[in-house]
């Protein structure tokens, strides 16, 4: 049986415009040349690409947080993620420090949980989901929170909990479903330890060591 991946490709691009630059990410129009010779123009989010963190316990819990996410006008329970916002930047040290400063815990022990675009059909985001483990509260003071983030709820709710809620129909948030499946199908699979390093190589943003 053949191997099921995804491959790199790129159409040819015959002009390319940005209408729109705003503070974190843009838009860009392309017009591509399509198999059959046409040519037809895309629309579509830049963004630098993210980070989130799977963060789970020595009780089978995870550690979660609820904040209001205007686009939807919900409240979403999540898992803590940040933006890449230096480029090249090494994204398990990005995935740290968003779970200090969302949480303030640390972890000794980081695995690649899974690789998302969120959007592939109008965004260029990618996301590295990490898992880490081997938790303890973080030194120091606590990380000074503004905007949304000031409203944030922190909880840490069981693996079996949210995966009855996203099947349920109960929890959206892209970065949760994709972790608490993930770390089910680890779990009950290869186990957790056979999961990919964290330096593990990520061709949607490629980083420095």
């Amino acid at each position: 049986m053949a191997t099921i991946k995804d491959t790199a490709e790129e159409w040819e691009i015959r002009a390319s415009e940005t209408p729109f630059v705003g503070n974190k990410t843009s838009v860009r129009t392309d017009d591509v040349v399509m198999p059959d010779g046409s040519v037809a123009r895309r629309d579509y989010q830049v963004h630098p690409g993210s980070v989130a963190v799977l963060a789970l316990d020595d009780q089978d819990r995870v550690l979660v947080l609820r904040q209001y996410r205007h686009p939807v006008r919900q409240k979403l329970w999540e898992i803590p993620a940040g933006l890449l916002d230096v480029p090249g930047e090494n994204p398990l040290h990005a995935a740290q420090r968003e779970l200090y400063e969302e949480a303030h815990v640390k972890a000794e022990d980081w695995r690649v949980l899974a690789d998302v675009y969120t959007t592939p059909g109008g965004c260029d985001e990618a996301v590295r989901i990490f898992l880490a483990r081997d938790l303890s509260e973080a030194d120091g003071q606590r990380f000074e929170v503004a905007d949304e983030e000031a409203d944030m709820e922190l909880a840490r709710v069981p693996v079996a909990d949210l995966a009855r809620g996203v099947l349920a129909g109960d929890l959206h948030n892209n970065c949760l479903v994709v972790g608490v499946l993930s770390l089910v199908a680890a779990q009950t699979g290869e186990g957790l330890d056979a999961l990919r390093p964290a330096e593990a190589p990520w061709p949607a943003r490629p980083f420095q060591a």
